[in-house]
C-alpha cells in the first residue's frame, strides 16, 4: 500500500499551539524584543540582534512534530534522525514518546505499514524516501521550502548535463539529500567545504591536474565514478542553505572565473549556472549580528545553539572576527562569573574559559543564537547573566 504523506501540517495547530508556548515561549525575550532588543540590569547591558532564533522553517517542523502526536496517540511515531540541531528540542521530543531512527537499537527495518514517520527540516536522502515508502509509513513532511528550493535547482542542473558543485559539509544531513537528488536525476555533484576546497576545484577547471589526486581528495564528497576531467566541464552552484552566505557568493564567483578563464565569456552560458539558494532566514540572521557588531560596542558575544548547527556556527564565526565570542550549547554552560563551557570557532570539541567575565564593573554582552535554538533558551541564558553579574 503506498504511503499517506502529510506535507501541510495535520490540522491539529491550535490544538498543540498551548503546549508549544509552554514549551518554548519566553516572557523575557518578548519584553527585550518591545525594548528595542536591549536589557539593562544593574552593571550588566544585553544586545540582543534583531533576528535570532528559530526561523520559520524550524517553527513549523517543531509545530508538525507536535501535531503528529497528537494525531496519532496510539501509534507509534518515529523521526528520522535529529529533527533540528538543538538537543533542548530533540529531548522533549524523545520525552514525548517519539523514537529516533538514529538512535542505539533503532532500525529503519523495524517499521510496519502502521507506524508514523517524522522527515526533519533539512529533509532525507532521496534514497531514504523510497526506503519508507516501500515499508507504507505514514510519513509526515517537514522539509523546509528552502531546502526544496535547492533541490529544484539541483534537479534542473543534472537533467541538464551540468555537475552540481554544493558549499556545504558532506558529512551533513541537508548536503546528503541534496547530493541525492542530483544522482537520482542523472547528474554528477562534487561537496566543497571552504574556499580552501574550492580553490583546489578553480585550479583544475583552470589547468587540469593529476586526476588521482583530486578523487584521493574529494571521493567522499563526490558522487560515484566521479571524473573531474569530465565532470568539471558544465558547472551548476549550489550550497548548503545554512552555511555563511559571503562564503558562498565568494565560491560562487571563484568558480564563475574559473570557467570563464578555461573556457572564455562567450561559452561562459553554456559551462556554468548559479541560481539564488541562500536561505532568507539563514541572512537575515547573519545581517543581524553584523548589524549588531556594527551599533553597539560589545565587550564580548554569546551565540546560543547546538554544536552540530551550521548555521550557529557560522553566527559565532562572524562575531568571532572582531570580538571575543563563545558559542554555547544552553544556558548550563555559563558556569559562574569566572568560568564558561564553549566551543570555540572551527573546533569539534567543548572547552573550559576561566576569566570569561569581567567580575566588576560594566559589561555590554551582544547576544544572538540560531535558527533552531527556541526562546526559552535564550531567556534562560540572559536570566543567568543578570545572576552572574549581581
Amino acid at each position: 500500500m503506498p504511503s499517506l504523506i502529510f506535507r501541510k501540517g495535520l490540522d491539529l495547530k491550535h490544538a498543540v499551539a498551548g503546549m508549544l508556548a509552554e514549551s518554548y515561549h519566553s516572557a523575557i525575550v518578548e519584553k527585550i524584543k518591545a525594548e528595542d532588543f536591549t536589557y539593562r540590569t544593574g552593571r550588566l547591558t544585553v544586545h540582543l540582534a534583531r533576528e535570532f532564533g528559530f526561523c520559520y522553517g524550524v517553527d513549523r517542523a517543531v509545530d508538525y512534530a507536535y501535531q503528529t502526536r497528537e494525531r496519532f496517540p496510539e501509534r507509534q511515531v518515529f523521526l528520522t534522525g535529529e529533527i533540528i540541531h538543538n538537543p533542548h528540542v530533540n529531548d522533549k521530543l524523545r520525552a514525548m514518546g517519539i523514537r529516533f531512527l538514529s538512535d542505539a537499537g533503532e532500525r529503519l527495518e523495524q517499521l510496519t505499514s502502521v507506524d508514523v514517520v517524522i522527515l526533519p527540516a533539512f529533509g532525507v536522502s532521496v534514497g531514504m524516501l523510497q526506503r519508507l515508502e516501500q515499508r507504507g509509513c505514514t510519513l509526515i513532511d517537514t522539509t523546509c521550502g528552502s531546502v526544496l528550493n535547492v533541490w529544484k535547482n539541483v534537479r534542473r542542473y543534472a537533467e541538464g548535463g551540468y555537475t552540481s558543485v554544493i558549499h556545504g559539509k558532506v558529512w551533513h544531513e541537508e548536503t546528503q539529500a541534496t547530493a541525492s537528488h542530483a544522482v537520482a536525476y542523472g547528474g554528477k555533484y562534487l561537496v566543497v567545504f571552504d574556499r580552501a576546497e574550492a580553490g583546489v576545484v578553480c585550479d583544475f577547471i583552470r589547468e587540469g591536474g593529476d586526476r588521482a589526486a583530486f578523487t584521493e581528495k574529494f571521493g567522499k564528497a563526490a558522487s560515484p565514478g566521479f571524473d573531474p576531467d569530465r565532470d568539471l566541464g558544465r558547472i551548476g552552484l549550489a550550497n548548503q542553505t545554512t552555511m555563511l552566505m559571503a562564503e558562498s557568493l565568494e565560491i560562487g564567483e571563484m568558480v564563475r572565473s574559473a570557467m570563464a578563464a578555461r573556457h572564455g565569456d562567450a561559452g561562459l552560458a553554456e559551462r556554468y549556472q548559479a541560481f539564488d539558494t541562500i536561505c532568507s532566514a539563514t541572512q537575515d540572521r547573519q545581517d543581524a549580528v553584523v548589524g549588531l557588531l556594527r551599533e553597539h560596542a560589545v565587550d564580548l558575544m554569546v551565540v546560543i545553539g547546538g554544536y552540530n548547527s551550521s548555521n550557529t556556527a557560522n553566527l559565532a564565526r562572524i562575531c568571532a572576527a572582531s570580538r571575543p565570542t563563545f558559542h554555547i550549547a544552553d544556558p548550563e554552560c555559563l558556569v559562574s562569573t569566572d568560568q564558561i563551557r564553549h566551543r570555540p570557532v572551527r573546533s569539534k570539541a567543548e572547552v573550559a574559559t576561566d576569566g570569561w567575565l569581567p567580575a566588576a564593573g560594566p559589561v555590554t554582552i551582544g547576544l544572538t543564537s540560531g535558527a533552531s535554538t527556541p526562546d526559552n533558551l535564550v531567556g534562560a541564558a540572559i536570566a543567568t547573566l543578570a545572576r552572574l553579574c549581581g
